[in-house]
């Protein structure tokens, strides 16, 4: 039985209970550990565990502090945070709400570059083979960085000297802190999905590792990978790559390089054409003097001076040539004319009415078929007989064989 006498807590009243003994009896503290288990929530706040190789604990770094960050933790990164204890009453738990979080030290930073480093060179994502030419003279060329700093002053003033007529269309992100990376990703795929540029140029001005963090995360160098237009990185720093330098298809030192490296020199371009229609008025001038030479030899020629008499001479060939055609034609026709006739003689002399004339009969017997011996004949049988002039039925007498 329970004592009625003593007071009875509920869940809820016990953990609110502990939550004012935690957060009242430890101080704002300093803690060292590795990342785990890190999410990054679509609301902005950050989730992570933060252990060492005896225990963990739960942390929390709300929006309001994470946008502040310079570079966002990873998994497997040493960090150095500080936090007030607190406790999440729905789960009952203690966790940390982290105020401030620091790498521990640019090794940490140097490690996470290498590691995410090789894992994007494994997928191929750095391959050479894959990279693309840029356009030679682009129409439009999108910009992805910050609208304020000093790299979109730059890149403007170099195209607008070397291309006055260039058209640049700028997608404002944050490149540093919090949700940078994310940000420039969504502005490559935006341009991707709805710009009418030719190519990118991503980038921002100089700064510490930490500044320059954004285009070392996954999120930046797979965009740059999945677009579809050509891209080119131009962070501001002469000397060091970022893992953006490495994925994209052209890699330049500075905004301003970029910039000289997407665009011709409008100047230059037209001393090109200068000359080159030079070489081609040179050429064509140099054509016709050949030509006309060539035709200034054949008038002078001495076929085209006997022209009129080779003319003659062909006329002439060609009437002798009908002469001799129009002769063997005639020949030809007699000697067919000569044959005919020998074959109408021929035929005349075989037709059976010429024979009868000369006093022959054809006799034939009652079925109409012509008897050519008396050995077919008995007495009494009809014949008949055909003459040069009409017809007569006769009666055998006597067949004589």
């Amino acid at each position: 039985m329970t004592d009625n006498s003593q007071h009875i807590l509920t869940v809820s009243q016990l953990t609110a209970d502990i939550k004012r003994i935690l957060e009242r009896g430890i101080p704002r503290s300093w803690v060292q550990g590795e990342v785990s288990n890190l999410t990054l929530h679509s609301s902005g706040h950050i989730y992570f565990t933060l252990k060492d190789a005896a225990t963990q604990v739960r942390c929390v770094m709300f929006r309001s502090n994470a946008q502040h960050l310079l570079v966002l933790p990873q998994d497997g990164m040493q960090v150095i945070v500080q936090g007030d204890v607190t406790v999440f009453e729905r789960a009952g738990q203690y966790q940390l709400n982290v105020q401030q979080l620091q790498v521990a030290g640019q090794g940490e930073l140097a490690l996470a570059f290498e590691r995410l480093k090789k894992k994007l060179a494994g997928e191929g994502l750095f391959d050479e083979a894959r990279k693309r030419s840029l356009p030679r003279f682009p129409k439009a060329i999108g910009i992805v960085t910050s609208p304020t700093g000093a790299a979109i002053r730059d890149i403007i003033k170099v195209a607008r000297r070397r291309w006055p007529g260039i058209e640049l269309v700028l997608y404002p992100v944050q490149v540093q802190g919090a949700g940078a990376a994310r940000q420039i990703a969504d502005a490559i795929a935006a341009f991707n999905e709805h710009g009418a540029v030719d190519l990118l140029i991503v980038g921002r001005g100089g700064g510490s590792i930490e500044d320059l963090w954004a285009f070392n995360e996954e999120a930046t160098a797979r965009a740059i990978f999945d677009s579809k237009i050509p891209v080119v990185s131009a962070v501001g720093h002469e000397v060091d790559y970022t893992i953006a330098d490495f994925v994209a298809d052209v890699r330049a030192p500075t905004p301003s390089a970029a910039a000289e490296i997407c665009l011709p020199d409008a100047r230059e371009v037209a001393s090109q054409l200068d000359d080159s229609l030079a070489r081609l008025a040179n050429a064509l001038t140099g054509l016709a003097d050949n030509y006309a030479g060539r035709l200034r030899a054949l008038r002078n020629s001495y076929g085209m001076g006997r022209l009129a008499d080779l003319c003659g001479q062909k006329q002439q060939q060609l009437d002798w040539l009908a002469e001799r055609m129009a002769q063997q034609a005639k020949g030809f026709l007699r000697e067919r004319r000569h044959a005919v006739e020998r074959l109408g003689s021929a035929l005349t002399a075989l037709d059976p009415s010429g024979v009868l004339s000369r006093g022959y009969s054809i006799c034939r017997d009652a079925k109409g078929r012509t008897i050519r011996t008396a050995k077919t004949l008995k007495t009494g049988d009809a014949v008949m007989a055909q003459f040069s002039e009409g017809r007569a039925v006769l009666n055998v007498k006597k067949a004589m064989p």
